[in-house]
């Protein structure tokens, strides 16, 4: 298993992608191809005493794509991006997957531009898992396209059973819209229209309307929205889980000697939670809808969370999720008509 990693336009820089891409061989034994400046690459190797491994290979690019820099435009203008080079053995075959920490519009536009939509799919989009009471909750999109129509939110719905089904390995996976609230007559002209759509769905276990706590709640296990919405719950949740484990923090050590001994008591505990809030340990998002294993992680992602995305672009690569995507979206296109 071969992953490429663009180790390049992230905010700490290429040496939290490189440890990452590092530590992902030691612990899977898997091959990666690092994509971006060789030199500062291969200093970092030496850095970590990595520069002699077999399994890790360097593919130079010379450019690299700014956060602020218009997605599209700068795909296209770029050829010798890290993002672009990246896509560009994706889709050669050279790799069996990509992981990504850069510029998230210039990874979709890459993914799109480059390796290509799934035939039948019309937008990509972005799977992020959020920990829920029950589990895990998938979201998606979060954040591939701001804005949605309601057969992308369909083709979403059946992306997202899939990946609930092969990576989460959740049998027969409850779908619901996000709205603001569950009776079906509820929401905008998107909500309503995408609604009857869904619910004629036969290729996916539709229960209908579910509001923002019931992500959260566990009480379906895939949510589906636009990628306006679905990123701005992604960021509040994450900027919430935070908040909550520095209130509770702060309240240990200004509670007096009794608060600070409970709270050595429930050290260990409140580990295990920060933990499972931890984005980190979910890796990254996978980008579905393209002909290809497509990862997509946080701008400011340190090693442990690469680390974690090798290892689920790996598992998105040998459980052939791609394919099954292909075949549920012809078999839901042959039942519409």
């Amino acid at each position: 298993m071969k992953i490429a990693v663009d180790v390049m336009g992230t905010d700490y820089g290429p040496k939290e992608l490189v440890l990452g891409a590092v530590n992902a061989v030691k612990e899977y034994g898997c091959e990666t191809v690092l994509v971006g400046d060789e030199k500062i690459i291969r200093e970092l190797l030496v850095k970590y005493g990595a520069d002699k491994n077999p399994k890790i290979t360097i593919h130079h690019a010379s450019e690299v794509i700014a956060m602020d820099e218009h997605p599209a435009i700068a795909v296209k203008s770029k050829k010798d991006a890290s993002i672009v080079v990246a896509a560009g053995l994706l889709r050669n075959n050279e790799c069996d997957a990509l992981v990504s920490s850069g510029s998230t519009g210039a990874a979709v536009a890459s993914a799109l531009f480059c390796v290509g939509r799934i035939r039948g799919v019309e937008r990509p989009a972005i799977a992020t898992p959020i920990p829920s009471l029950k589990g895990t909750t998938v979201v998606l999109d979060s954040g591939a396209k701001v804005d949605a129509k309601p057969e992308h939110m369909v083709q979403s719905a059946i992306m997202g059973t899939v990946y609930a089904e092969k990576i989460l390995k959740i049998s027969q996976p409850k779908v619901g819209l996000l709205n603001i609230g569950e009776e079906e007559t509820k929401g905008n002209e998107q909500a309503l229209a995408t609604y009857p759509l869904l619910k004629d769905t036969r290729t996916i276990n539709f229960i209908g309307n579910v509001e923002g706590r019931d992500i959260n709640k566990g009480t379906v296990d895939v949510v589906v929205c636009d990628g306006f919405v679905g990123n701005v719950v992604l960021k509040f949740g994450e900027g919430l889980a935070k908040a909550i484990m520095t209130l509770i923090k702060e309240a240990i050590m200004n509670g007096g000697i009794l608060a600070k001994l409970g709270g050595l008591l429930i050290k260990p505990a409140l580990k295990g939670l920060k933990k499972r809030l931890d984005p980190a340990e979910y890796g990254g998002a996978l980008l579905l809808g393209i002909r290809a294993p497509f990862i997509i992680c946080h701008g400011s992602s340190k090693a442990k969370a690469i680390t974690n995305a090798i290892h689920v672009a790996m598992d998105f690569a040998e459980q052939d999720v791609v394919s099954i995507i292909k075949d549920k979206i012809a078999e839901s296109k042959e039942m519409r008509n």
